[in-house]
């Protein structure tokens, strides 16, 4: 008996001991909690989610046909929803987003539709009347100044120093008067105070604004604020640190982007007609089509075409000034027009005598065919001195940022 009971109790202990030792092997099961996503004001926990982007031959009302919208017509849906959602406004490879019902049939509940990386319209499906609304991301705006030399392009520059490189362009315009950024050289130097905007305090968004900048060009430097002489103007214009606007009558050339392939001379080598003559103009090198923007605000003066000039557009500017545009493959003004300066009034070609795409640039100066490169042209008109005294009291402040960053940065 003594035995059994034993027996019973060394089974007993072997049991308990088996039992602990697998409660130590059989670890306790680790419940994973879900992340809360939210995005575009919606928890996507609580929906099938679906992302694409629109493809070719896709529109709103074909969308719609293609997802389940429950007992809503597609044609009752766009009336609903035109006044506040574009619906011409879907466009290839933009992102939308669909947020379906988890059950079986995943009816669409809400539409998101992305313009660009901070604007999104949303078409909400949940309730008995369909709404549409227009929104934008949270946006944080940041300021920053850089001062640096140019190396490489003014883009790669800039790239360089982490800001947007479509910052490029901004200068460029800003500087378009002043500075020929295909010649910027080497170690020419700048500096800009800029806004830059961030989606949600923390993705890069592009920059907002510039508030002030300077350009060294060959040992020049080119200083540029931005101000209003009309606080209730929406206009605003570029001075320097002295109050001068940076926009002259006429810009450096009649297109953005070029080479010089012959300019004004008294004898040149004709290519076509094979022969010593005066060249009356600056001839531009660039692709075909592209666009050729009169230098100065005026008054389509002449259009038309000749065996010589092929195309093109001469535009009266004042009782001093005139130019012209010649071997245009495309005219876009008409004879007697009002175009303000740097509109498009036509596309770079070959029409005439010419043995390849360009723009043949013509200047008059009192009746007369002068070099516009070896002109000193007028600038817009200067600020009264009240204007001045101001302008110079808000610049102060803005100019010794830059100078003083510029000064610790080009030290180095």
């Amino acid at each position: 008996m003594k035995f059994k009971i034993v027996t019973i109790s060394l089974i007993t202990l072997l049991l308990f001991a088996c039992e602990e030792k697998d409660k130590k092997v059989v670890p306790k099961e680790v419940i994973k909690e879900e992340p809360i996503i939210v995005e575009f004001g919606f928890t996507y926990n609580d929906y099938l989610v679906v992302q694409d982007t629109v493809q070719s031959g896709d529109t709103f009302s074909k969308l719609l046909e293609e997802n389940n919208i429950g007992t809503f017509k597609v044609h009752d849906v766009t009336e609903m929803v035109k006044d506040s959602f574009n619906l011409r406004d879907i466009r290839i490879g933009k992102p939308f987003t669909l947020l379906k019902s988890k059950k079986a049939p995943h009816q669409l509940q809400v539409f998101i539709y992305q313009k660009d990386n901070i604007h999104y319209s949303v078409v909400d499906f949940r309730d008995t009347v369909v709404i549409a609304y227009n929104k934008q991301k949270p946006i944080t705006i940041k300021r920053r100044t850089i001062a640096t030399s140019i190396s490489g392009s003014l883009s790669e520059t800039l790239s360089k120093n982490g800001v947007d490189a479509s910052m490029a362009n901004n200068l460029a315009k800003i500087y378009e008067y002043s500075i020929d950024f295909f010649k910027i050289q080497k170690d020419d130097k700048f500096a800009v105070t800029f806004y830059e905007k961030y989606i949600n305090d923390s993705i890069y968004a592009g920059v907002e604004r510039m508030e002030s900048s300077f350009f060294e060009h060959k040992g020049k430097k080119i200083y540029a604020f931005p101000y209003k002489l009309d606080s209730l103007s929406k206009k605003v214009d570029y001075y320097d640190e002295e109050g001068k606007g940076l926009k002259t009558m006429f810009l450096k050339a009649p297109l953005d982007y070029f080479r010089i392939s012959s300019r004004f001379s008294p004898k040149r080598f004709h290519p076509v007609q094979m022969t010593w003559k005066a060249h009356k103009g600056t001839d531009y090198a660039a692709a075909q089509g592209t666009p050729i923007k009169t230098t100065a605000s005026g008054v389509v003066e002449k259009t038309g075409y000749t065996a010589g000039n092929g195309n093109f557009v001469k535009v009266k500017h004042n009782g001093t000034y005139s130019t012209q545009y010649l071997h245009m493959s495309k005219i876009l003004v008409r004879q007697g027009q009002r175009v303000e300066q740097g509109q498009v009034i036509g596309k770079v070609g070959s029409t005439g005598l010419a043995t390849g795409p360009h723009v043949c640039y013509r200047f008059w100066k009192n009746g007369v065919q002068v070099d516009p490169l070896s002109q000193k042209l007028p600038n817009t008109e200067p600020m009264n001195e009240k204007h001045r005294k101001n302008y110079l009291t808000y610049i102060a402040p803005l100019k010794r940022e830059l100078d003083s960053i510029a000064t610790l940065q080009f030290k180095k």
